[in-house]
């Protein structure tokens, strides 16, 4: 079993100043669910090498099992410092992708022509696209053959409005995630804020928000059928 995981390389908030990036516990959880499963693992992103962390996802209060063993991990470390560009990826070489979240990929991956190539590839070949909090995103230009958007008709999640107001990023990210799924024909739909909540229609799997990020990975291990699922 190949996965491949594709971070952001985007690590500017807009114009505040700011720093963002990937999100800490989106990337850890799902990386150890596909590791204790057996899965090979394959990390990218648009500018290779070590991408950005958002700051806010390494605060004490943001950290978890799996962020505490991804900082005594020093293979993983090193998975992470040394990202595979994006453009050098080919979908043929995996079973299946994953997108974990923070606020870069609306700025990079969401209007990158290799990510937007890759899941159009993965799609096709019939191999599972999945995404988590932000990521779904990066679902927003991807077109089938016919001109449909992907998302079209599908039932779908992601980071919702009310979650985007309540961090106070609703006028500084380039869009937002629950009204662009929407805008492009998504059946989205959420639980309450910062509640786990995933869907899964067919090969395609997203999830809300962080909370979210380990179960859209057993979700995407079950439908793989790969080894057994910790609970």
């Amino acid at each position: 079993m190949k996965l491949l995981i594709v971070l952001t390389s985007h690590d500017k908030l807009g114009e505040t100043g700011k720093k963002t990036g990937f999100w800490l516990e989106e990337f850890t959880a799902p990386y150890y669910e596909f590791l204790d499963a057996g899965a090979t693992l394959t990390l990218a992103s648009p500018k290779g090498g070590q991408p950005p962390l958002d700051p806010k996802s390494d605060e004490p209060d943001a950290q978890t099992e799996t962020t505490a063993r991804f900082r005594q991990d020093k293979s993983a470390q090193h998975a992470l410092a040394t990202t595979v560009k994006l453009a050098d990826v080919n979908a043929a070489d995996f079973d299946a992708i994953f997108y974990p979240g923070g606020h870069g990929p609306l700025w990079d991956l969401a209007e990158d022509a290799h990510s937007v190539a890759l899941i159009k590839a993965f799609w096709a070949a019939g191999k599972p696209v999945s995404a988590v909090c932000h990521a779904p995103g990066v679902l927003r230009n991807v077109l089938l053959d016919d001109n449909t958007p992907l998302v079209k008709d599908k039932r779908v999640t992601g980071f919702s409005n009310s979650e985007e107001d309540a961090v106070g990023l609703t006028e500084i990210v380039p869009f937002l995630v629950e009204d662009e799924l929407k805008k492009h024909g998504g059946d989205y739909s959420k639980a309450a804020d910062w509640r786990p909540y995933v869907v899964t229609d067919g090969k395609l799997i997203t999830g809300q928000n962080p909370a979210s990020s380990k179960a859209v990975a057993q979700a995407l291990l079950k439908l793989l059928g790969g080894a057994e699922i910790s609970k």
